[in-house]
């Protein structure tokens, strides 16, 4: 199992990077990854001040942009906006024509948002590509190897469990949000899904509110999406469980004719600084780990900006997450949403 593809290769001479947004998200995952990956950063900007010199001071005295233009007028970036999902639009406006730039999900709030965000790159040129970073996870790339080797055979399963206590209450500008589970949350393991498996035909969706996050739209959820006979697909999503952590889960099972793989990613047990992540495979009845070189939180987040930047280079023949991919998820997110306001077919009276 030690020739399974678990990283994705750097630029050969890196783009400076310059960040709008500096939340949770550059702090924890995007600024370890560069640093990790010794890629310049140009500087960042906020529209917390407060939050982007913080940010810059963990980080070694990084610039700070005054202004959004200040910063989109870095030249020869790669720009990397980190903002929430009805914001991005707004930042692209900014964009000098034909820039290249890495979108943190969502790609907009809606479908109609979505494809404004796509016609709004195409206007203007921009080599854009959304940051699903799952695709780049360590364990994703090596799932993705197992398949396109036929090592597990035909796909007939696919399940996502996630049992946690996500910390919404960090992310301030979710409360009071329409949607917050489906679509700042598993639309990474949606996308994962179509990414592993195609299109799927439909989808069957509920997405519930918690009594005691009443602030928070949707903060669990349970998905089928539909593959016809060919795959079974469920994605069972509880954020909301306040126990000690001995039953807490967060993994992703596929099977196929020839075997099966069971991948963990630790950082929802415990976020974000969770356990390291796992992957098991096994063929012949008997599950055997697979080494990993990290996980989701933070390697995951060297693949998008690198593809992105070995794209503009001439290094990758293909963007593995490009915006006219991503509404495609995005679509899947609005079914989702569209699937649970329509409710249940009624039980017929007996």
């Amino acid at each position: 199992m030690n020739d399974l593809r678990q990283s994705w290769p750097a630029p050969a001479t890196p783009r400076p990077i310059a960040i709008v947004g500096a939340g949770a998200i550059v702090r924890t995952a995007h600024l370890p990854a560069y640093r990790r990956l010794q890629f310049p950063v140009a500087g960042l900007f906020d529209i917390r001040p407060e939050a982007a010199e913080q940010t810059a001071r963990q980080f070694g005295g990084l610039r700070v942009f005054d202004t959004l233009d200040e910063a989109c007028a870095v030249g020869g970036a790669v720009f990397d906006v980190a903002v929430p999902g009805r914001e991005v639009a707004r930042v692209l406006a900014h964009l000098p024509p034909g820039a290249a730039v890495l979108i943190q999900k969502p790609m907009g709030e809606t479908l109609a948002e979505a494809q404004a965000i796509l016609d709004l790159c195409r206007e203007r040129r921009l080599v854009a590509a959304m940051n699903f970073q799952l695709r780049f996870s360590p364990n994703v790339l090596a799932l993705i190897d197992l398949l396109a080797a036929g090592r597990l055979g035909d796909l007939t399963d696919i399940e996502v469990r996630v049992v946690d206590r996500q910390p919404w209450e960090q992310w301030p500008f979710m409360k009071h949000a329409p949607r917050v589970e489906v679509l700042y949350h598993s639309i990474h393991y949606l996308d994962a899904i179509r990414f592993i498996a195609g299109e799927p035909r439909g989808v069957m969706c509920r997405a519930i509110a918690h009594p005691q996050l009443a602030d928070f739209s949707d903060s669990r959820s349970t998905i089928v999406l539909d593959y016809g006979d060919r795959i079974r697909c469920s994605l069972v999503l509880n954020h909301t469980h306040q126990h000690e952590a001995r039953h807490r889960e967060s993994m992703l099972k596929v099977e196929g004719t020839n075997g099966a793989a069971l991948l963990t990613m630790g950082v929802n047990l415990s976020y974000p600084s969770g356990p390291p992540d796992r992957l098991e495979v096994s063929f012949d009845g008997t599950w055997q780990p697979v080494a990993l070189r990290g996980s989701w939180f933070t390697e995951a987040f060297e693949g998008p900006m690198s593809n992105l930047q070995r794209f503009l280079a001439g290094e990758d023949s293909v963007l593995i997450s490009p915006v006219s991919d991503a509404i495609k998820t995005m679509a899947v997110v609005e079914a989702c949403y569209a699937s649970s306001a329509a409710g249940s077919t009624p039980i017929p009276a007996a």
